[in-house]
């Protein structure tokens, strides 16, 4: 598996302050919602069930241990969630993580959640904002902010409506393509 996160530390601090100013001021934790911070902050241990639907390849991880971000674990995470265009890879934010991991939790973890698109390259979603004017230029797909998914058994406007509850990013609908979209960025929704 490929090594990306050797020289990367995320720190676990007793208080949000002290953790911002560990890692520099804002960072993906800035955004995480309170109650994501407090769960993590409670050293529970957080796992994932992924399948990416067009690599074919699935993962069952524990990105947090101990209350501590398992490095190892979040380079695979990062290789699954690659763009499958180009096989990029880019580190993916661990607030996003953590808001896939509530989601998996509220719906029952024996369910994998689908995976159709995770980190984009520029490149790639420069390629897709010219076919579909739905792609948005400067996409949070590409900073490793953003996801689309579905999960097995759960009906889309019921994954729609747990998304939109956790006001943690955006959240659209995509009810022909049969997916919903998640991120990190400011809280907003779209979609029917």
């Amino acid at each position: 598996m490929i090594d990306q996160l050797d020289s990367l530390e995320r720190p676990i601090c007793s208080t949000r302050r002290k953790l911002l100013k560990a890692i520099g001021g804002f960072s993906a934790l800035a955004a995480l919602p309170n109650s994501s911070f407090a769960k993590l902050h409670d050293r529970k241990d957080q796992s994932l069930s992924l399948l990416n639907l067009h690599t074919g390849e699935s993962i069952k991880s524990t990105f947090i241990a101990n209350g501590d971000f398992q490095r190892s674990s979040l380079t695979e995470l990062d290789y699954l969630l690659r763009d499958h265009r180009n096989d990029q890879i880019h580190q993916m934010d661990t607030s996003l993580l953590m808001l896939l991991h509530e989601l998996q939790d509220t719906f029952g973890q024996h369910k994998p959640i689908h995976v159709i698109s995770a980190y984009r390259s520029p490149a790639t979603n420069a390629m897709l904002s010219q076919k579909s004017n739905k792609v948005a230029k400067k996409s949070y797909h590409m900073k490793g902010m953003a996801i689309d998914i579905r999960i097995p058994g759960v009906p889309l406007r019921e994954l729609h409506k747990a998304s939109l509850a956790m006001k943690s990013g955006g959240v659209g609908l995509y009810t022909r393509s049969n997916f919903v979209h998640l991120d990190v960025g400011r809280v907003r929704r779209w979609g029917a």
